[in-house]
């Protein structure tokens, strides 16, 4: 049983790590290359993009107009962005302005001759053969490829989840230490008794049969 638990609590781990590193907000700093929209084709993708609550059309062959930022690392490494509105569903970004995120990142685009640099805000995971692309949520110019601006926001929310675990941890002992315990103290003790009256009864019957079996060889 023990094994179980702890690959049950393996497992959730992984899970909530997951979670948070698709959710929370990341910070890379980029240049941007190129801005454009594609019909993208949305199936077995769809969870990593947005949904159609936020007021996106797809076509009768599943493809979306998607807005796209094409970005190059500083260490010369492409990388793509999705910019798509979030509206009021997960992840909470809240995000309605993608045609002015648009419209800023095409006034920010560069060369590698003249390159200018920016912080991407952005959530989610670059997955080539899924089409997958992290949605950009906000866009800062820095002063050049080494600019590493700190990620609050994430800290933040990772400290306010510290923090929520810490006192549902410290609930959870109080109620064990209220309830549960001395729950099992007191079935413990039941059972002692149980089995001290068991032995008790066990140990007459046996006084019994000695005595009826003394009787049957006195006569």
């Amino acid at each position: 049983m023990r094994w179980f638990l702890t690959v049950l609590g393996v497992i959730f781990g992984i899970v909530v790590f997951l979670f948070l590193d698709y959710t929370l907000p990341s910070k890379q700093t980029v240049r941007i290359t190129n801005t454009y929209n594609r019909l993208t084709d949305i199936g077995a993708n769809a969870f990593f993009y947005a949904s159609p609550d936020t007021g996106t059309v797809q076509n009768a062959q599943g493809q979306r107009d998607v807005r796209f930022i094409d970005t190059v690392r500083p260490n010369g490494k492409p990388y793509v962005y999705r910019n798509e509105d979030t509206g009021w569903i997960w992840p909470p970004y809240f995000k309605y302005d993608s045609s002015n995120l648009h419209a800023q990142a095409t006034d920010l685009r560069s060369t590698s001759v003249s390159p200018e640099w920016v912080s991407v805000t952005s959530y989610g995971w670059r997955i080539a053969w899924l089409s997958v692309y992290p949605n950009a949520v906000s866009i800062r110019p820095v002063a050049g490829p080494e600019a590493a601006p700190f990620n609050w926001a994430a800290q933040i929310i990772l400290l306010i989840l510290g923090a929520l675990l810490f006192l549902l941890w410290r609930m959870w002992n109080q109620f064990r230490e209220r309830t549960i315990d001395p729950a099992v103290r007191s079935a413990d003790q039941a059972w002692d008794r149980l089995d001290a009256r068991a032995d008790a009864a066990r140990d007459r019957a046996r006084g019994r049969m000695r005595r009826w079996w003394d009787g049957l060889r006195g006569r």
